[in-house]
């Protein structure tokens, strides 16, 4: 397009009358409507709406000050902001202690110019502090002061901070890595809770099901906490209660109690609460637990907004696969069960079935191929409750002497030990993928090891800077210092080194980027305990033991008694790191963690952590409005095929992103930006195997099918066990459960949300918004943002 036709349709939609805001607004909406004729629109529409943010928050003017000036704009704003922020109490008084001079002159406002559209909206909406002391809200940062904002709230407390702070400010500057939603939030102000992930265990008590299954969760989610625990210990209906002498109604009311905590306590304000449970498989109530997400049946025995999780130990899969049965107990009367994994589970397990068989305690006996068949049932038709593996979490754990995994997290990719006195903890944050590789398409070793330093203290920091709303949860991420370092950008990363999703090559480059992001952790991790010492919990440890995650496949090949299906074997040299940690231990108990990043990876430009792409082309919908998204890749590769022009963009359109049917496009593009239901769940699953491999946490891995039956369920649930994961996310299908939901046709675009400062017009949601995590991402399309 020339200047002169972006300028003629810009007058069409004006009049003389029209006031300075609606000019803006209808800038901005014009601009937006360019996105899906290139994707160098994106950053043009980013431009303006820049402009007007410096203004607001700068009082910079593009009719009369110069790009160059906005150093010297910024560097004066910094100062103004701390100190009026801290007026307002909106920013912590220690900031002000700073070498501010020193800060203000590392800040580079042409790191702005690679922000999209959707990035710099997204920061204006919900991430940049605001004044509401005043009659109209006003900005207080720009992208880059928001950057040096949370830097400074990680490292203020550290000696001679500054030059930590500037490092950090840097990698979130250059998009080489990004701190969780919570830190962005939250970092550098007066309550500083920077946590993403809270897990918990609910005892068979009424005080732990009321002061920790509700009244503590509701304060860990008052502070925007996404909450996973365990409620198998609860007894089952029909158990007795020796004080009334009564009978337990079992733990299907209280999980209703729990969804409803979580409707009536928001996070901070922002969101309503998230929260996951999960119920191990032979909890006697584990069949109406199956059915909590339904559409039908007594509504007080369902719970419509809250996610439900299958806890499933390897014996079941075993009976299930060899066709045997399954008998479900009432968890009072077998009360060690849910402490025990592996062969010891096995054989009480077994004890118990004997027990059951004479009549001396309750017991239900049934296939345990119906039980299977049920949760893939229910997993198709409400996308609950996710499949995730109890004995893979906890004989693969560092920490298997101090406790057990009782559960994972919200979005799955925790496993952290729980206790009557401890409520797990992670911080996270994520490597940017594609910001780590060379022209050539190799991996930059150098670059990832001194952002994965970085990253690695500013995790670690966050555990002592950070406000704990519950003395459970602080006491637990002190005595164990666990951190959550996850990744970003594999797509585009792929897309950059020319390779196809659904290929050996992908699998192999799983293996070797995730073999080095764990082997700088690990030793970054174990360099920092050589300064700052230990976590309290390591003598004991897998870590102290010598043993590696990789190393923990054979052990858990000895427990099940049968080959889990990843290659072995290491490309780097790990004694390096083994004698690292054998003379200085490890500074944190677990250390990697993939989370879904769906809404930081939109602020870093990059794609969400370990997806494939969803689409080409689609709108993608948030709190901050509607969204085209078109692949900058492709639009690259057609560009040099002479192949991108209006026509192949009303294409796109129209076969709704996906290139299969657009006859002109070459076989080689169409396999290279195959989309998420183009890629087989094989490839899938064995990516994730491969990184399982090096990971001492988990992964939040989505599942991919477009037309799905019971019996690929069944086949794609048992090669994620066979191969290893822990853990297993959500079921998408194209028939309900896409998040980003792509309504594009030709020649008629979905209409797209209001601009800065706008609230965005109500909209109707579909049933797959409402199987998003949280309760809010009902009404907005998108998942929560504990773990983003």
């Amino acid at each position: 397009l020339s200047t002169e036709e972006i300028e003629e349709s810009l007058r069409r939609s004006v009049f003389s009358e029209i006031s300075e805001v609606d000019l803006r607004r209808t800038i901005i909406l014009n601009s937006k409507t360019l996105i899906e004729k290139d994707g160098d629109f994106a950053k043009f529409s980013a431009r303006i709406l820049l402009s007007y943010v410096y203004e607001e928050v700068l009082g910079w003017d593009i009719s009369v000050n110069t790009i160059d000036e906005l150093k010297r704009f910024h560097a004066k704003g910094l100062k103004k902001y701390l100190k009026h922020g801290v007026e307002i109490k909106r920013l912590d008084a220690k900031l002000l202690k700073l070498n501010i001079g020193k800060l203000a002159d590392a800040i580079d406002p042409s790191a702005d110019l690679d922000f999209d559209y959707l990035g710099i909206q997204t920061l204006y909406d919900r991430y940049l502090v605001v004044d509401k002391t005043n009659e109209s809200p006003q900005r207080l940062e720009t992208p880059q002061l928001f950057w040096m904002r949370v830097s400074m709230g990680i490292f203020a407390h550290e000696d001679n901070p500054e030059d930590q702070i500037i490092s950090l400010y840097n990698l979130y500057k250059s998009r080489r890595f990004c701190s969780s939603t919570p830190t962005l939030f939250n970092s550098g102000t007066p309550h500083s809770q920077l946590s993403s992930c809270y897990l918990y265990k609910v005892d068979d008590t009424i005080e732990s099901i009321m002061y920790r299954g509700i009244a503590e969760n509701a304060f860990l989610s008052k502070w925007a906490g996404g909450l996973g625990g365990s409620w198998t210990a609860v007894r089952g209906t029909g158990s007795h209660i020796a004080g009334t002498n009564g009978e337990s109604q079992g733990v299907i009311p209280f999980l209703k109690m729990h969804n409803d905590q979580l409707c009536a306590v928001n996070q901070g304000g922002k969101r309503k609460g998230s929260g996951c449970a999960y119920l191990e498989s032979w909890h006697c109530d584990i069949i109406e637990f199956l059915d909590l997400r339904k559409n039908t049946g007594d509504d007080r025995r369902r719970t419509h907004d809250m996610n439900t999780a299958n806890w499933i130990p390897d014996l079941f899969m075993k009976r299930m696969e060899s066709r045997g049965n399954w008998t479900l107990f009432r968890s009072n009367e077998v009360s060690d069960l849910h402490d025990l994994y592996g062969k010891a589970f096995d054989s009480k397990y077994e004890e118990y079935e004997v027990l059951a068989e004479k009549g001396d305690i309750w017991s239900h006996s049934m296939p345990a191929l119906d039980l299977w068949k049920q949760m893939l049932k229910m997993i198709f038709e409400t996308g609950h409750p996710w499949i995730t593996f109890k004995d893979t979490c906890n004989v693969r754990s560092p920490q298997d002497h101090a406790g057990v995994i009782h559960s994972s997290n919200l979005c799955t990719e925790i496993t952290l030990n729980t206790g009557a006195d401890e409520t797990a903890v992670c911080n996270l944050g994520s490597v940017v993928l594609d910001s780590h590789l060379k022209s050539d398409g190799s991996l930059d070793h150098d670059k990832l090891r001194d952002t994965i330093r970085i990253a690695i203290r500013a995790l670690d920091n966050v555990i002592d800077v950070n406000f704990y709303p519950t003395e459970a949860a602080k006491t637990s991420n002190m005595r164990h210092r666990p951190i959550g370092l996850g990744v970003m950008g594999l797509q585009n990363a792929l897309f950059r080194k020319d390779i196809s999703f659904s290929s050996q090559e992908a699998i192999e480059f799983n293996d070797e980027f995730m073999e080095a992001i764990c082997y700088y952790a690990y030793e970054a991790s174990s360099d920092l305990a050589s300064e700052r010492g230990t976590y309290s919990s390591f003598r004991g440890s897998k870590w102290d033991r010598g043993i590696l995650p990789q190393d923990t496949i054979e052990l858990l090949e000895k427990e099940r008694g049968c080959e889990v299906e990843v290659p072995k074997g290491e490309k780097m040299d790990w004694s390096v790191v083994r004698e690292k940690i054998a003379k200085h231990g490890m500074r944190n108990s677990n250390v990697i963690a993939i989370a879904p990043t769906a809404t930081i990876s939109n602020i870093m430009g990059s794609s969400p952590c370990i997806e494939p792409t969803y689409k080409n082309l689609f709108v993608k919908s948030n709190l901050s409005g509607d969204f085209m998204v078109l692949n900058r890749f492709l639009v690259e590769d057609l560009k040099k095929l002479d192949l991108w022009n209006g026509e192949m963009s009303d294409q796109l359109k129209y076969f709704d992103g996906e290139l299969t049917d657009i006859a002109s496009i070459p076989d080689n593009l169409k396999k290279k930006y195959s989309t998420a239901f183009d890629v087989s769940y094989e490839f899938v699953i064995a990516a994730a195997a491969r990184r399982q491999k090096w990971i001492d946490q988990s992964q939040s891995v989505n599942l991919f099918l477009g037309q799905p039956n019971m019996k690929t369920l069944s086949h794609m649930y048992r090669a994620a066990w066979r191969q290893g994961l822990k853990t297993t996310y959500y079921l998408r299908t194209l028939g309900a459960s896409n998040i980003e939901k792509a309504t594009v046709s030709l020649n008629h675009s979905k209409p797209m949300g209001d601009v800065a400062g706008e609230p965005s017009a109500k909209k109707e949601y579909t049933d797959a918004e409402a199987k998003a995590c949280s309760i809010q991402a009902m009404m907005n399309g998108e998942e929560c943002e504990s773990c983003q």
